[in-house]
């Protein structure tokens, strides 16, 4: 018992240090991106031709300097997991620099994969230095510093950290040193200028019976719609290697069409995060009955092709233009039909549930909960198990993880 709760106190330190390291890296990564999208947004005319060939040059970086750390989210998971011990340092400036030129010639893509990708990196070299043993609960606190410095909603982050290796189970072990760790990054980058996102439902409807009714129809909606992002990422990278096994070929030939559909769809509507589409969905402007749907594709294929980026601001995106869709459908405010989408299909794609809610509750107001929890558990249940991340682990085999602390 002295053992753990010594180690509880080494991790909460470390957890400090992991905490201003990854604030101040997400503060630079989310403040060039916001520079590199609005200089995006000015010349996209100019950009958008070039998404070919900075595919083949993302490619080539990758293929040329990655190596193991070409994998990605599959090196966090797979550290996580414990089956591996080691992620290069050179993941931070390539992750970083990819998803700048992703966003910068207008591929539709995230921001969270490189966020997590850059706390749990920077955790491990501090694990290296101290010689940490359990280096997966140190990656754990360094993923709940990454997502908790760029979006500043350090509950949900550490509930994503805990959750998203391990689908249906939660390291508690974990809790309060990546708590510490994500709260820290959450003050650290808004220190240095990065803005968090955040809009409160008022006038929420009353609880009854006919609205229960549309929430349940709603989370089957918006699961369904989590589900399908995810299968269908997993189904084109693969059906796409298979047709096109030369990277470099695939990154060129599809960035062609891809560069065409953003002009042709939208004249760029769909590049970058999407946080164009949350904007219009919480501050009255125009969102299509279609736009969803056409951000989910674009993003798919923008992710499955090669280009770099995260998922989870675009789901964020696809959620809340449904949500203000099927608002308007159920004569329900379409700012709280948003909300819960925003929550909702970022649950179904990740096949979490607390941080979903959480993130939720931290972005719109804890008064949101009731109507959370009963969108967000028929979104869960309706995912199929499906995750954007391929090494996530299931219940099942929780108790192989436990048997390696």
């Amino acid at each position: 018992m002295k053992s753990y709760y010594r180690n509880i106190a080494i991790w909460s330190g470390l957890a400090i240090l992991i905490g201003l390291g990854a604030g101040v890296l997400d503060a630079l990564f989310g403040r060039v991106l916001i520079g590199v999208t609005d200089f995006r947004l000015q010349h996209f005319n100019n950009l958008i031709s070039f998404l070919p060939l900075i595919g083949v040059l993302i490619v080539f970086l990758y293929h040329r300097f990655g190596k193991t750390a070409s994998q990605g989210m599959g090196l966090v998971f797979s550290v996580g997991h414990q089956s591996d011990d080691v992620i290069p340092k050179r993941l931070i400036p390539l992750a970083m620099v990819a998803t700048w030129l992703t966003h910068l010639f207008g591929g539709s893509a995230g921001r969270e994969g490189v966020a997590v990708q850059i706390g749990a990196t920077f955790a491990n070299f501090l694990g290296d230095v101290f010689k940490v043993k359990n280096r997966h609960i140190i990656v754990m606190i360094g993923m709940a510093a990454g997502f908790g410095g760029l979006f500043q909603t350090p509950f949900a982050a550490t509930l994503f950290a805990l959750e998203a290796l391990i689908a249906g189970a939660i390291y508690y072990r974990a809790i309060v040193p990546a708590l510490i760790a994500s709260t820290v990054a959450a003050q650290t980058s808004h220190f240095f200028g990065l803005e968090k996102f955040s809009f409160t439902i008022t006038n929420l409807p009353a609880l009854y019976a006919n609205l229960i009714a549309k929430l349940l129809l709603m989370g089957a909606i918006f699961g369904l719609t989590g589900f399908a992002f995810a299968w269908l990422l997993t189904f084109a990278k693969s059906r796409l290697t298979i047709l096109l096994p030369n990277p470099y070929v695939k990154v060129a030939a599809c960035g062609v069409i891809l560069s065409l559909l953003f002009t042709m769809l939208g004249h760029g509507r769909y590049s970058g995060l999407g946080t164009n589409l949350i904007t219009a969905a919480f501050g009255g402007g125009q969102i299509f009955a279609w736009d969803f749907a056409l951000k989910l594709l674009l993003t798919v294929l923008t992710l499955a092709i090669g280009f770099q980026g995260g998922e989870v601001t675009p789901l964020l995106a696809i959620g809340a233009a449904l949500g203000t869709t099927l608002g308007l459908a159920l004569g329900l405010p379409v700012t709280f039909v948003a909300a819960l989408g925003y929550a909702a299909v970022f649950a179904a794609a990740t096949n979490t549930f607390w941080a979903p809610i959480l993130i939720g509750c931290e972005v719109f107001g804890y008064a949101l909960m009731p109507y959370l929890m009963i969108v967000v558990i028929i979104s869960y249940m309706l995912n199929f198990n499906k995750s954007i991340y391929t090494a996530q682990d299931m219940l099942q085999n929780m108790f192989e993880v436990k048997k390696k602390d």
